[in-house]
C-alpha cells in the first residue's frame, strides 16, 4: 500500500512523543494519559512534571489531536515563567535521548549562534539514537540542519500544513477551547510547533525509525489530512 492511502489511519500509535516545556497537565481534557516524564533544573532531575503554567499542556493537547495514539512524555524545563537555562535544554534533549523517544517536541528557540555547536552535538547524538526533533525555524536548534523547522502561518487551517524552503508552515492555533474566542487563546510558533510534531509523529508511524530527512520526503508525499 503506498503511503499517501495511508494518511486516515495515521494516529501515532507506537511513537514516543516527548515535550521540553512547562511540564503536562494530565488531567486537562485535551490532553489524556502522559506516560511519564522528568524535570530537569540546574540542580538535577525529580518526577515533578506537572504544569503551572499551561503552556506545555495546550502544546500537549494540540499533539494529542493531531496523533491521538501517540504515547506523550513531559519534560519540564519551565516552572512558574517560561525561562531557562542552554545547560538545562542540552540536559533534556541527552534524557529524551536517553529514553527511546522517537519524536522531540521543542516549542521554544534561542536567538544568535553563540550556542549552536552544543546543540548540534546533542542533537546528533539523539538522531544516531533514532530522535527526530521539531523546532522553531530560524532559532536554535531549529535552525539546525537534524531538526524538523517550522514556521507559522496565521492562515493556514489547523488539520493541514505545507512546505517551502525545506520548512514546514502550520497553523499558530492550539485546539479551541470552548466559550473562549481563538483570538483570545494561547496562539503562536509554540503552536505552529506542537501541530506540525503531531503531523510528524504519524508519518513515524508509517515508516519507524525514519530520519529527519526521509520524514520531510514523507511528509511532503502524504500530505497528511
Amino acid at each position: 500500500m503506498r503511503l499517501p492511502e495511508l494518511t486516515e489511519s495515521l494516529t501515532g500509535r507506537g511513537v514516543r512523543v516527548a515535550i521540553i516545556d512547562s511540564g503536562v497537565n494530565p488531567s486537562h481534557p485535551h490532553v489524556g494519559r502522559v506516560a511519564g516524564g522528568v524535570r530537569i533544573t540546574p540542580s538535577g532531575e525529580s518526577a515533578d512534571w506537572l504544569d503551572y503554567l499551561g503552556h506545555g499542556t495546550a502544546v500537549a493537547g494540540a499533539i494529542r489531536e493531531k496523533a491521538p495514539d501517540a504515547e506523550l512524555y513531559a519534560v519540564k524545563v519551565f516552572d512558574r515563567k517560561l525561562v531557562t537555562a542552554t545547560d538545562v535544554l542540552l540536559r533534556a534533549i541527552e534524557w529524551a535521548a536517553d529514553h527511546g523517544i522517537g519524536v522531540l517536541n521543542l516549542s521554544l528557540g534561542i536567538a544568535g549562534d553563540k550556542d549552536r555547536g552544543r546543540f548540534a552535538q546533542a542533537l546528533d547524538r539523539a538522531a544516531a539514537a533514532g530522535l527526530v526533533a521539531v523546532s522553531a525555524a530560524g532559532l536554535l536548534p531549529g535552525s539546525l540542519p537534524s531538526v524538523i523547522a517550522v514556521e507559522l502561518d496565521r492562515d493556514c487551517p489547523r488539520d493541514t500544513y505545507h512546505q517551502g524552503a525545506g520548512v514546514f508552515y502550520a497553523s499558530g492555533y492550539p485546539r479551541p477551547i470552548p466559550g473562549v474566542p481563538q483570538a483570545h487563546n494561547l496562539n503562536g510558533i509554540s503552536f505552529a510547533v506542537a501541530n506540525m510534531t503531531g503531523f510528524v509523529a504519524r508519518a513515524l508511524e508509517a515508516s519507524p525509525g525514519a530520519s529527519a530527512d526521509a520524514l520531510r520526503r514523507i511528509l511532503a508525499e502524504i500530505r497528511i489530512r
